[in-house]
């Protein structure tokens, strides 16, 4: 099992040298990864300083030499697509070939689409989605690209260099369980990020949910797959190694192969540096 720090890209992490500092004492600590959030406008917390989390995370990458990054998650519909081919491609040479690409809608949807003029409809938004993936992973190849489909167009397109890792970066997909449908999205890549409606950020979901959630994926999954298949979930455990065993225990035998240290969401401590690294530095829990 692994285990990665999650913070928002807003409050004293909208700081690259914060972010830079949070990367350093993760990997110093022994965690294994680091994750981002990507947000233009969420009004919960708006008032306070936002970054780009692509920015944010070139400054991890150069404070670091061995944690996995990226972010928790990525709005794909909200992106252009050669744009972020270009982003996470860049990232994945300055960090030597250790992003982790996580995707899905984004949200709250009216804040992040709505409030910029574009669609806030899930269907279409889903549509995008799934073709703005299929194309990403033909930009990060290095190879020719001729597509036009609904929703994007790219004509005799050729974006080098391609990604470091080969034939792509890891592709996990977010969204809210029980809904079928990401969970179904998921599985055709490498590895899923639910919430759940009975537990959201911050708190630790229920260990028969997480049973029913990777029956269900692997259920989806094509017969005769054998790339590896991640499960990620994420809460916030106590510091003390042998209480957090306790939590974090059951949700490894349940499938789980990440464990995503977070804040509570509607905590004062969410996007504040002081907390965030005493958790670190207490170090991951030990399963």
């Amino acid at each position: 099992m692994r285990f990665s720090i999650n913070i928002p890209n807003f409050g004293d992490f909208a700081d690259p040298r914060n972010v830079a500092t949070v990367a350093a004492a993760a990997e110093q600590a022994g965690w294994d990864g680091l994750f981002v959030w990507d947000h233009v406008l969420h009004r919960q917390h708006q008032g306070r300083p936002f970054a780009d989390p692509w920015m944010l995370l070139t400054a991890a990458a150069l404070a670091t030499s061995r944690i996995r990054m990226g972010t928790l998650l990525t709005p794909v519909p909200r992106y252009r697509p050669q744009q972020l081919a270009r982003q996470v491609a860049t990232l994945d040479h300055l960090s030597d070939g250790r992003v982790i690409f996580a995707a899905g809608l984004g949200g709250p949807i009216e804040d992040e689409y709505r409030s910029f003029g574009d669609t806030a409809e899930p269907r279409q938004l889903a549509e995008r989605l799934d073709e703005g993936l299929e194309l990403l992973t033909r930009f990060w190849s290095g190879e020719p690209v001729n597509h036009h489909g609904r929703h994007y167009e790219a004509r005799d397109v050729t974006l080098v260099p391609a990604t470091v890792q080969r034939p792509c970066p890891p592709v996990w997909i977010g969204g809210f369980w029980p809904r079928r449908a990401p969970m179904r999205r998921a599985a055709r890549w490498d590895g899923a990020v639910p919430l759940f409606e009975s537990a959201r950020h911050g708190h630790v979901p229920d260990v028969a949910e997480v049973r029913e959630l990777v029956e269900c994926v692997r259920k989806y999954r094509m017969a005769g797959v054998e790339r590896p298949f991640d499960v990620v979930l994420g809460g916030a455990t106590p510091s003390d190694p042998a209480k957090a065993r306790n939590v974090i225990g059951p949700l490894r035998d349940a499938g789980v192969t990440w464990w995503d240290e977070r804040q509570i969401q509607t905590g004062a401590d969410l996007d504040r540096l002081p907390p965030v690294l005493r958790r670190i530095e207490a170090g991951p829990p030990a399963v």
